[in-house]
């Protein structure tokens, strides 16, 4: 690798350290390939990415960025995923290590804040963009149905009342 592809990958790794809303860090050492492929379907699936670069280039891409605390899980061989969303990168990298005990997850990053092993697994079990969206729209919709089944009551009592009287008359 020369020293120009070298600086387009500091710079890669620099957007991804500040673009993304959660970084996961985690010891890879042992996963075959179809492991390797398996965990990048699954993030990719989730709207998430994995990437293996060098530590050294990771370090320097850290450097300065509000996350760069995270640059002492960079040792070893190290994978990073990470997503947009603050949720799906470390969902999928605890449910892949719980399967998949080669996959070692060390800590990561949320913004500005480190987290550590067990930071990442608590975010895991945070809900999703979708499903916090999905909840609000719950919330806001409920009300909206309550009226309108008070509004269609009473009719529905007066048309209930003449089904029964026609009945009885029919009889």
């Amino acid at each position: 690798m020369d020293r120009a592809q070298k600086e387009k990958l500091v710079d890669e790794l620099g957007q991804i350290f500040e673009s993304s809303g959660v970084v996961v860090v985690a010891h890879y050492e042992g996963l075959t390939v179809a492991e390797m492929q398996d965990l990048r379907a699954r993030m990719r699936e989730a709207g998430g990415s994995v990437r293996v670069a060098k530590n050294k280039l990771a370090k320097i891409a850290l450097d300065g960025k509000p996350c760069a605390s995270i640059a002492d899980f960079l040792t070893g061989m190290t994978v990073l995923a990470y997503s947009e969303d603050p949720v799906a990168a470390a969902k999928v990298a605890e449910d892949f290590a719980k399967e998949n005990k080669k996959l070692v997850i060390l800590g990561g990053a949320m913004g500005e804040n480190a987290l550590d092993r067990a930071g990442v697994e608590a975010v895991s079990k945070m809900p999703s963009r979708e499903e916090l969206i999905a909840s609000i729209a719950g919330c806001i919709g409920a009300p909206a149905s309550n009226i309108a089944g008070a509004i269609g009551a009473p009719a529905s009592n007066i048309a209930g009342i003449f089904s029964t009287l026609e009945e009885r008359l029919a009889a």
